[in-house]
Parts: C-alpha cells; sequence; structure tokens
C-alpha cells in the first residue's frame, strides 16, 4: 500500500477497527490523493486497514465527473483532472474543505443510494452545528442554501456543498466538499455541477465566522449520528 506524503499531518492513529480520521495541514496535489485513495481502499477491502475519512485541501482544480459535458468547461484557468467520481465539473481550492470518504459498504449495508443520502444528512447535520440550514433540491446534486427568505424579494439558492462518489468493490472513493472561505470567482471557469441557475456560496459568504477547525469539529462530532458503526 502506498503511504501517505510525509508533508501530511494525521490527526489520529490508525486503529484496529473503527474509523481513521486524517486532516491534512498543506493542499494535497489532486493525483497523489487520487493515489492513496485508491491504495487505502484496495487495503480496506483486503481488510488490511480501517476505513479513512481525510479531510484536506487541494491547490485550485477543476475536477470532470464521469457526467461532464465539455460545453460547461467555461475557462480552464485552473489545471483540470478527469475523475472517476460521478457528477460533472466541479471546483476544489484553499478555502474549501474536502472530505475524502473510504468506507466498507460490505459491512454498512451494500446500499450506495443511502449512503448518498446519509452524505447529504452528514453535511447538513454539520452546517446546522455552524448555525446554517443546508438542504436538499429534487433534481440538484449538492447541499443548498436559500437567502435570504423564500418569501423576500431577491431570493435565490445557492449551493454550499458539493458531492461526488464513487463505490468500487464496495468500498467509498470520493466524497464531499464543503465551501468554508474559497476564492468563490473561481468557480466562474465551469459550470458547477452543470447547474447554470443557481449559485455558490460559502460560510464566509454567508457571514458566519467559522474557521475550517471549526467545520472539522463539526464533522466529527456528527459523523456517527449519520454513519453509525457498521456490522
Amino acid at each position: 500500500m502506498a503511504h501517505p506524503d510525509p508533508a501530511l499531518e494525521t490527526a489520529s492513529k490508525p486503529a484496529a477497527v473503527g474509523v481513521e480520521w486524517r486532516i491534512s495541514a498543506a493542499p494535497v496535489a489532486y493525483a497523489a490523493a487520487v493515489a492513496e485513495m485508491d491504495a487505502r481502499a484496495a487495503a480496506i477491502r483486503d481488510r488490511a486497514a480501517p476505513e479513512l475519512v481525510w479531510l484536506l485541501e487541494h491547490p485550485p482544480l477543476y475536477t470532470a465527473g464521469t457526467s461532464a459535458k465539455p460545453a460547461d468547461l467555461l475557462d480552464a484557468r485552473f489545471p483540470v483532472h478527469r475523475s472517476g467520481r460521478g457528477g460533472q465539473y466541479t471546483y476544489h481550492g484553499p478555502g474549501q474543505r474536502v472530505g475524502y470518504l473510504m468506507l466498507d459498504l460490505v459491512r454498512r449495508g451494500q446500499d450506495v443510494r443511502d449512503y448518498v443520502t446519509r452524505l447529504e444528512a452528514w453535511i447538513i447535520a454539520a452546517l446546522a452545528e455552524l448555525g446554517v440550514t443546508g438542504e436538499r433540491r429534487a433534481g440538484r446534486i449538492g447541499i443548498w442554501v436559500a437567502r435570504p427568505a423564500p418569501d423576500s424579494k431577491g431570493y435565490r439558492e445557492d449551493k454550499i456543498a458539493a458531492l461526488g462518489v464513487r463505490v468500487r468493490r464496495w468500498v467509498t472513493l470520493h466524497g464531499i466538499a464543503i465551501n468554508v472561505a474559497p476564492d468563490l470567482a473561481h468557480f466562474s471557469g465551469i459550470v458547477p455541477c452543470g447547474v447554470r441557475e443557481h449559485g455558490v456560496t460559502s460560510l464566509a459568504d454567508l457571514g458566519v465566522a467559522a474557521t475550517m477547525a471549526d467545520l472539522d469539529a463539526a464533522l466529527r462530532r456528527t459523523f456517527d449520528r449519520v454513519f453509525p458503526p457498521p456490522r
């Protein structure tokens, strides 16, 4: 199994059982992250390593999911990476918390739809801990924030979090991205997730003075509530 980049900081040591949590202090190159995910997923499938939740940031880049449309790449100002995850184009960069989950769905029910629903519920629960109401929308992937209020002038819905997953041999790959305080102008190089009618937002854009560490703590507090220990 490939070893993590020595520049990464591990928040907790791998355990014989349970989920390992890792937080990377410095931005992680996309290709290195994918290689580490692939290696860890294979080890989990072989029962040679525990499940992993990896929280990190990437340098500015765009990724294209399996449903990405060429017309949705408007300005390739950053590197573009083809990704094996589902979904369309998305942006990753500093100020955005990316969460990669390598979970064993053999032990967690073998239900991909349920897994995606739980990812959404996890994001919503973590945002609620920070005072933000995140919501699902039919026909749109991700978690959305209604602003200012549904019956007020200037009402709109902006995306605060994205999801993109892949499952290989019943082990999950990729995961979620939550906007803490990224440069929102960087999203203008793509049509995020193929949705042209709505914008993007962040905790900072909403006036929420939460740090990356605050979000990490909220994700940690709510994880077991949404993803109970597997069988």
